[in-house]
Order: C-alpha cells, then sequence, then structure tokens
C-alpha cells in the first residue's frame, strides 16, 4: 500500500495544489475541506479520497480521523495541517470573538486533529506531522496581529512538540513561507469587513489601503511565489530520512530570518516598521 497521507484545508492553494502533486507521486491523498459543496469540485479535478474536516468543530475533527483511518486501514503516514485563515486588523479593533475564532481554527483545531492522530502515528515504524506556518510565525506585523499571535502560538506547540516527540517514530517540521500565491487575501478581505468596524476606526484610511491590495489580481508583493513551492518542502519533509525542524520558502523569508538573527530587537523591529511602508 502506497503512503498515507491526510492534507486538511485543501480546497484551494497550497492545500490543493499539494494533494494533487502528492497523489501523482504515489500516495494515497485524503483531501479534506470544510465546504460540502468543495468536496464534489475536488472530486471531479481527480482527486480520489475527499473528506469533509472542518477543523474549527470537534465532532468534524472525529468524524474525519475515523473515515481516514479506515480508508488507510489505520496505517497512517503523514499530516499535513494546511487549514487556516488570517484575521486582518489592528489589535485594538480585533474583539475577543474574532481573536477567539482565529485561534480556533488557526491553533485549536489544528493541535486537536494532530492530538488524536498521535497514537496512530506511534504504531507506525515512520511518521511525519508538517505544520504549515508563516513568515509571522517569526516576526510581527501591523494589522497583522491576530494571525501572527495564531502563528506564534503554533510555532511554539511544534517546538514544544518535537521536544516530547524525540525518541518516537514521529518527526514534525514546521514550513514558514512567505508571500504564497493564493485565496488567502480574498478570505482575509471577508473577515475584515465582517469583524472589524472599519469606518468608526482611527485606522480607517489604513484599511482602505489594505483592501486595495487585498482586492489586486495576481501577486500584490514582490517576491510572492506559486503553491507549489510550499508543496516542494512538503515532499522533502516526507522523503527525507530526518527532515529539518524549519523549511523556508520565499526570499523574504529567508532574508528576514537571518536578520533577525544578527540584529538587535529593537533595530529588526525598525526594519520591519520600514517594510510596512512599503
Amino acid at each position: 500500500m502506497s503512503k498515507a497521507i491526510l492534507i486538511s484545508g485543501c480546497s484551494t492553494g497550497i492545500g490543493l495544489k499539494t494533494a494533487e502533486v502528492l497523489q501523482a507521486r504515489g500516495y494515497q491523498v485524503i483531501a479534506s475541506c470544510r465546504r460540502e459543496n468543495d468536496i464534489e469540485k475536488l472530486k471531479a479535478g481527480g482527486l480520489k479520497h475527499v473528506i469533509q474536516l472542518d477543523v474549527a468543530c470537534s465532532a468534524s475533527i472525529d468524524s474525519a480521523i475515523e473515515t481516514t483511518l479506515s480508508l488507510c486501514d489505520g496505517k497512517l503516514f503523514a499530516l499535513f495541517n494546511n487549514a487556516g485563515f488570517g484575521q486582518p486588523g489592528a489589535l485594538e479593533d480585533v474583539s475577543r470573538e474574532a481573536l477567539r475564532q482565529q485561534f480556533e481554527t488557526n491553533v485549536f483545531g489544528l493541535h486537536e486533529l494532530t492530538q488524536k492522530l498521535i497514537p496512530t502515528f506511534l504504531r507506525q515504524d515512520d511518521a511525519r506531522v508538517i505544520q504549515n506556518s508563516s513568515i509571522l510565525g517569526f516576526l510581527g506585523m501591523s494589522g497583522r496581529g491576530a494571525y501572527c499571535a495564531s502563528k506564534y502560538a503554533l510555532e511554539g506547540l511544534t517546538d514544544v512538540m518535537r521536544l516530547e516527540l524525540r525518541n518516537t517514530p514521529i518527526k514534525i517540521s514546521l514550513i514558514e513561507p512567505g508571500p504564497i500565491l493564493s485565496n488567502f487575501r480574498n478570505n482575509s478581505l471577508r473577515v475584515l469587513k465582517q469583524n472589524i468596524d472599519i469606518e468608526n476606526s482611527r485606522h480607517r484610511e489604513l484599511y482602505e489601503t489594505a483592501i486595495t491590495r487585498m482586492e489586486t489580481e495576481g501577486p500584490a508583493v514582490p517576491f510572492t511565489l506559486p503553491p507549489e513551492a510550499v508543496t516542494k518542502r512538503v515532499i522533502r519533509i516526507l522523503e527525507s530520512r530526518n527532515p529539518k525542524p524549519r523549511y523556508y520558502v520565499t526570499t523574504p523569508t529567508y532574508v528576514l530570518a537571518a536578520i533577525k538573527r544578527l540584529l538587535p530587537h529593537r533595530a529588526f523591529s525598525s526594519v520591519v516598521g520600514k517594510l510596512e511602508k512599503v
């Protein structure tokens, strides 16, 4: 039997491309998405196994795990935690409920899914857990505080889990993309308008500028790469005997990670502040 992998967030972008490439590469891909209507679309596109999974819902997680383990006869090799979204907005404008929604998907749901699959992975000879983080998992940027907080939390959880899983068959890695061409901006635009009181915010002009950027077709910033760039890192993690803890993607991620290691905190914050004005 080919190696089985469960991938969350496969309706578009990174998740969809990774599912397609891995299936063509011979993996038994169990692709998942939140909305029922996306399931038929993905099946029509050629993906063999597509299931419903809303990581913000415990019942959905339990059902998806049961279906997944049935499909692969309990021999699951890997999990790619890709599902997530970004809640834009100055932190003073982000309500407790909006912040909770951000963490429910990007942190709590991801953690629950991983936690409940660990017993299965421990029964394997070899296993992988891949966390899709972000460049904003190691640097903060204005207007992205909720998303940054969720990715910082993910990185902390992953680093500790890696320590706790040493001397087991499970190897866990983070992928830290920078700008990737996907529907991420469209989803961010939707929750910005839904959860932020733009008209009554002192950041109204900044939001209007951000909306213009998010409505831009194609790459909105330099060095944007297609989702295949992330898929290449996923393949490297799956097929390396001893995958690295972190994999950077895109030029900004490599450059800013290096600068952060070299500069004092205040100098690095100054660099990030200048980048925000570009």
